[in-house]
C-alpha cells in the first residue's frame, strides 16, 4: 500500500491521507525511530555531544510530524474513526516514549556527556539541549529499578488513554445538546446576527426555527443578550454539566483516576506531588510559590470583585427584581450594566470587526513590528475547505514560515482557540528549515446577509493566538525541541498575551476597524470607550482566573487518594473565590480540558503569571511607542526567536533590562486604585 505518510513531504499531504494510513504509518515510523536509537546506542565510539545528544535530538523527525498531523486533526477535524484510532495510537506512543526514556544504554551515553559538560566547548544552546535531555531521562524514570520502570510504563499508558477519553466525553456532551426554539419571542434581546446564525444552524439540522448550541459563538451571545431567564438557566446548566451527567460521558471517575495516577507517577520519581514534579521545570519552581502568587493576587482582587458583584446584583434587582444573582444572570446583567456605563456593546462594535479586516490588521501589526509579509496561497494542501494558508516572508522576501488559519466552528472541531505546528523550525546540514504554524479558532460563520463579524473579545482571541503563532514563526534556533513555543509553560503565554494589548490602542484599531458596509473608521468615541471599559469587572475576571488556578493546584498539589467526590472537592477548592450561589447540577472539573486533556496540569496559574510579564513588557512598548522598531526588535531577538535556548527570566531581562514588576499588572487591571 502506498502510504503518503511514509514518504518524505514538506507540507502535510492532507488530500492524500486517509484514516487507514495513520496506524500502519505510525507503527512503521516507531520501528524506524527505534532503529535510529539503536544506531546511537551501538556506536562504538565514546559518547560525544554530536554522536549522542545531537543524534538523539534529530531522530524520529518523520514520526513527530505524522503524530502532529494526527493529533491536530483529532482536535480540529475529528470523527469516530479518528477517535478510535487515537485510543490505539496513544498507548503505542506512550510505550515508545517509555522505550526511549527507560533505555538504560541510551541514558548512560547521555549521562556520560552530561557528566563531562563542564570540560567541553558547548555553546549556550547545546548546554541547554544536553540539560533538557538529561532531565528528560531522569524525570521519566531512567534512574528507577526495573520493577518501578514497569509500573511507570503502565501508568503512562493508562494516563494517555484516560485523557483522550476525558476529551471525547466533553466533546460528545457538547455536541449532544441543542436548544431548539420555535417561538421568536424566546429570542428576545438576541442580536440579529446571532438570530440569523441560530436559524442557519436549525436549517443545517433540518429543523424549523432556531437552534442554540454549546459551541461558544452560539452559547456566549445567548448568555449575554437573551432576556428569557429560564432559557439562560437551561443553557448554563447544560454547559456546566458537560462530563457531569448520568450518562456514558461522565468524567468524575476518570478525573479521580487521572489525579491518582499522576500522583503515583510523581512519587515513583521522588516528588511529593504532581505539582512538585511539574513545577521543577517552570519559572515558578514550587507549588508553594504558585499558591503564594495566587493568594497575593486574590488578596488584591477579592475586595474589588466583591464590590463589582454587589453592584451587579443590586443592578439586577433594581432593573428586573432579581433577588439573587445566579451564574446564568452574570453575563446578561454585566452586558446591560456595561452598556449603561459606557454606552458600548458588542453589537455596536461588531460591524467594525469584520474577520477579513481583523486578519489584515493583525498581519499589518506583524509587518510594522517585525517586518513580516503574508501572502495567501491556494497551492497548499488543506484538511478542510475552511482552512486558509499564507506564505510568510521578511522585508527581503526571504521565507519565514507557512501559516494555516482555521476560523469557524463545525462538527468534529473542539471548542476554544489554539495554536499548533505541523513542522518545527530547526537548523540542520547547513539549512534553516522554516516552520509550518497553525491557529484554530471558533468564530461566528458568515451568514446569507453578513460576513463573519467578531465581538471585541474574539478580536483579542485572534490576536492572542496570533501571538503564539509569531513565537512559532519567528523561531530561529538550531534544535527543534528548543524552538518556538518549546519553552517553560509559564513563559509560553507571554508572546500571546502581550499581543492582545495592541487591540486596545487607537493606532492599531485605525488599521483595520472599519464598518463592513460603509467603510467608516471606528469612531473615536468607541475607541475611548473600549479603553475605558478595559477594567470593567476586572476584579471578577481576575478572581475567576485565580479560582481556576487554585482548583488546578488543589487537584495536583497533594495526595489525592482521600478524594472520593469530585463535586464536593471542587466546592472546597472554590470556597475562597465563590461569588455566585453554587449549582449542584454543574461541575467545572469534569470539562476542565486544560488540565485533564491539555498540558496545563499544575500549570493553569501560568496565564496570570504571564500577565505579570506581558503587562510589564507592554509598559516598555508604551513608553517608547507601540510600533517602536527598536523595542520590537529587542522582543524578537531576545524572546520570540530564542525559544527555550536560555532560562526564560534571562531572556526577559535581556529584553526589558530589568526583572518584571508585578504592579504593572495591578495598574493595568485597575486593582491598585480599587483597593
Amino acid at each position: 500500500m502506498l502510504n503518503p505518510l511514509l514518504s518524505l513531504f514538506d507540507t502535510a499531504p492532507f488530500s492524500q491521507i486517509e484514516n487507514k494510513h495513520f496506524l500502519p504509518a505510525i507503527k512503521e515510523l516507531i520501528s524506524q525511530t527505534h532503529a535510529e536509537i539503536n544506531a546511537i546506542v551501538r556506536n562504538e565510539e565514546a559518547p560525544t555531544f554530536q554522536n549522542t545528544v545531537e543524534a538523539l535530538e534529530y531522530s524520529g523527525a518523520q514520526l513527530n510530524r505524522v503524530t502532529d498531523i494526527f493529533f491536530n486533526l483529532n482536535s480540529a477535524e475529528t470523527n469516530e474513526t479518528i477517535q478510535k484510532l487515537a485510543q490505539e495510537i496513544s498507548p503505542l506512543l506512550s510505550d515508545f516514549k517509555n522505550d526511549l526514556l527507560l533505555n538504560q544504554a541510551l541514558f548512560e551515553r547521555v549521562k556520560a556527556v552530561y557528566d563531562h559538560k563542564d570540560q567541553g566547548s558547548l555553546n549556550t544552546e547545546q548546554t541547554m539541549l544536553l540539560e533538557k535531555q538529561y532531565k528528560g531521562f531522569a524525570r521519566n524514570g531512567a534512574n528507577l529499578s526495573e520493577a518501578n520502570k514497569t509500573k511507570l510504563r503502565k501508568i503512562d499508558q493508562d494516563l494517555s488513554k484516560l485523557s483522550l477519553t476525558f476529551g471525547e466525553h466533553v466533546l460528545a456532551d457538547t455536541q449532544a445538546y441543542a436548544l431548539h426554539l420555535t417561538d421568536e419571542v424566546q429570542l428576545e434581546g438576541l442580536p440579529e446576527g446571532a438570530k440569523e446564525a441560530a436559524a442557519q444552524t436549525a436549517e443545517e439540522k433540518g429543523k424549523d426555527g432556531w437552534i442554540i448550541t454549546l459551541d461558544y459563538p452560539s452559547y456566549i451571545p445567548f448568555m449575554k443578550y437573551a432576556k428569557n431567564r429560564e432559557l439562560r438557566k437551561e443553557l448554563a446548566l447544560a454547559f456546566g454539566a458537560r462530563g457531569f451527567q448520568k450518562n456514558d460521558n461522565n468524567n468524575c471517575e476518570i478525573i479521580l483516576q487521572i489525579v491518582q495516577l499522576r500522583h503515583q507517577r510523581a512519587e515513583l520519581l521522588g516528588f511529593n506531588s504532581h505539582a512538585d514534579f511539574v513545577l521543577a521545570e517552570r519559572m515558578a519552581k514550587t507549588p508553594e510559590k504558585v499558591t503564594s502568587f495566587l493568594e497575593e493576587l486574590l488578596e488584591k482582587a477579592h475586595p474589588a470583585a466583591q464590590q463589582e458583584f454587589d453592584e451587579l446584583e443590586a443592578y439586577a434587582k433594581e432593573k428586573d427584581g432579581i433577588d439573587r444573582l445566579e451564574k446564568w444572570d452574570g453575563a446578561y446583567y454585566a452586558e446591560q450594566l456595561k452598556q449603561e456605563k459606557f454606552d458600548l456593546d458588542d453589537e455596536k462594535l461588531k460591524p467594525y470587526f469584520q474577520l477579513e479586516k481583523v486578519i489584515d490588521g493583525v498581519f499589518t501589526v506583524a509587518q510594522k513590528l517585525y517586518g513580516l509579509h503574508f501572502s495567501e496561497t491556494n497551492a497548499v494542501d488543506i484538511y478542510h475547505p475552511d482552512v486558509r494558508t499564507y506564505r510568510v516572508s521578511d522585508d527581503q522576501g526571504k521565507e519565514v514560515a507557512l501559516f494555516y488559519a482555521d476560523f469557524h466552528p463545525r462538527p468534529g472541531k473542539r471548542n476554544g482557540a489554539w495554536m499548533t505546528s505541523y513542522k518545527p523550525q530547526q537548523q540542520k546540514d547547513g539549512k534553516n528549515d522554516r516552520p509550518h504554524i497553525s491557529i484554530v479558532c471558533n468564530f461566528t460563520k458568515p451568514t446569507a446577509s453578513k460576513p463573519s463579524l467578531l465581538t471585541f473579545n474574539e478580536v483579542t482571541t485572534l490576536f492572542h493566538e496570533f501571538g503564539h503563532a509569531l513565537h512559532g514563526m519567528l523561531a530561529n534556533t538550531t534544535y527543534p525541541h528548543l524552538s518556538g513555543t518549546n519553552v517553560y509553560w509559564d513563559f509560553v503565554e507571554l508572546p500571546s498575551q502581550i499581543l492582545e494589548n495592541w487591540c486596545y490602542e487607537r493606532e492599531t484599531l485605525a488599521l483595520f476597524a472599519t464598518h463592513y458596509e460603509t467603510g467608516e473608521v471606528i469612531p473615536q468615541k468607541y475607541v475611548e470607550k473600549i479603553k475605558e471599559s478595559t477594567t470593567f469587572h476586572e476584579g471578577m475576571q481576575t478572581l475567576r482566573q485565580i479560582s481556576f488556578g487554585l482548583l488546578d493546584m488543589a487537584w495536583h498539589g497533594q495526595d489525592p487518594s482521600g478524594i472520593t467526590d469530585v463535586k464536593s472537592f471542587e466546592e472546597a477548592a472554590f470556597s475562597s473565590t465563590q461569588l455566585y450561589p453554587p449549582t449542584p447540577e454543574t461541575c467545572m472539573s469534569t470539562a476542565f480540558s486544560h488540565i485533564f486533556q491539555g498540558g496545563y496540569s499544575a500549570g493553569y496559574y501560568s496565564y496570570k503569571w504571564a500577565e505579570v510579564l506581558d503587562a510589564d513588557a507592554f509598559e516598555y512598548f508604551q513608553q517608547e511607542g507601540i510600533f517602536n522598531k527598536e523595542v520590537a526588535t529587542k522582543f524578537k531577538d531576545h524572546v520570540l526567536s530564542q525559544g527555550g535556548t536560555k532560562d526564560p527570566m534571562d531572556l526577559y531581562v535581556a529584553f526589558r533590562g530589568k526583572s518584571p514588576n508585578p504592579e504593572a499588572l495591578l495598574r493595568r487591571a485597575g486593582l491598585l486604585e480599587k483597593n
